[in-house]
């Protein structure tokens, strides 16, 4: 490991962990949204997220970091992409607890680490141990578990894989301060979440905001548990080795699942259960093995 590594990742891994552990009670707020439709509800959440990154970027006096990435054409069109990613994330996300797909979620970012492993190692050349890239095949085989007993919702867990570990990737290329690439992101986003939310609510439904005051309010509360949560990855994406950050993620998918079972109560079927339990030893062996090799250093 280049010597040079030690200070990020201690400064990079309360981000980490505050980010994972908001996403991992994430389920529980949306419980209070379950009557928005998924669309219109990102559509909010988009739009209670501008105001809130602007005012943070006043407050943190970062206007000039701002503008300055708005004048990268580079930097713009990366985070146009990233933009699209994280919206796509929302998505599906918010689809599948809506839906009751509990576990596929909970599992998507269980696959997650496997892709972070997979682009660290391939685009930005970041080495594995033989133990790892053992965990990682043995993280492999369990995905591939569902692919007889679950696949109805594979494609849940890996859109969710796929798009939010794309999105970190191009997140740690972008030279751009976490806040400003996120607020950059929500303004690109806002046109179109606007156009979601205007036709909801020319809709004989109508708008889902406006109408009663608690549920206005919890959407409202969408901005802040969007914009804090992906803050505080972007920073941690910035400072810390891309696959260690992508095996600390384990504690979002297990809230998630143990919430799963307690909370939502949604069947486990066996195939589902084996696949966890591989992901998990997998995710224990990469953690063993990190640690191991700290203490070692």
């Amino acid at each position: 490991m280049n010597e040079s590594y030690p200070e990020p990742q201690r400064s990079g891994l309360p981000a980490a962990i505050g980010a994972y552990l908001i996403w991992g009670f994430l389920p529980l707020y949306l419980i209070l949204v379950r009557t928005v439709p998924p669309f219109e509800f990102v559509g909010w959440r988009i739009i209670w997220t501008v105001p809130l990154c602007l005012v943070i970027v006043a407050v943190r006096k970062q206007g000039s970091q701002l503008k300055r990435a708005l004048a990268d054409r580079r930097s713009v069109l990366i985070l146009t992409a990233s933009a699209f990613l994280i919206g796509v994330n929302w998505l599906v996300y918010i689809w599948a607890i809506q839906s009751g797909h509990i576990y596929a979620a909970s599992l998507g970012y269980y696959i997650n680490p496997l892709l972070n492993v997979l682009l660290g190692t391939l685009l930005l050349r970041e080495k594995l141990s033989r133990l790892q890239w053992f965990a990682v095949a043995v993280a492999a085989t369990g995905v591939g578990l569902l692919l007889g007993g679950a696949l109805t919702t594979l494609w849940i867990s890996l859109a969710l894989a796929s798009s939010f570990g794309i999105y970190g990737l191009l997140r740690k290329q972008v030279d751009v301060g976490a806040l400003p690439g996120l607020t950059i992101e929500s303004v690109l986003l806002v046109l179109p979440a606007a156009g979601i939310a205007w036709w909801y609510a020319q809709s004989p439904a109508g708008s889902s905001f406006g109408q009663d005051p608690e549920l206005s309010l919890a959407i409202v509360l969408g901005g802040v548990l969007t914009a804090v949560p992906l803050l505080l990855f972007a920073i941690a994406a910035r400072r810390m080795n891309y696959s260690t950050l992508g095996f600390i993620q384990f504690l979002a998918p297990t809230i998630v699942f143990l919430l799963g079972l307690s909370v939502f109560q949604e069947e486990l079927k066996l195939v589902q259960l084996g696949c966890f339990v591989l992901i998990w030893t997998a995710c224990a062996l990469f953690v063993w093995d990190m640690w191991s090799r700290r203490e070692r250093g």
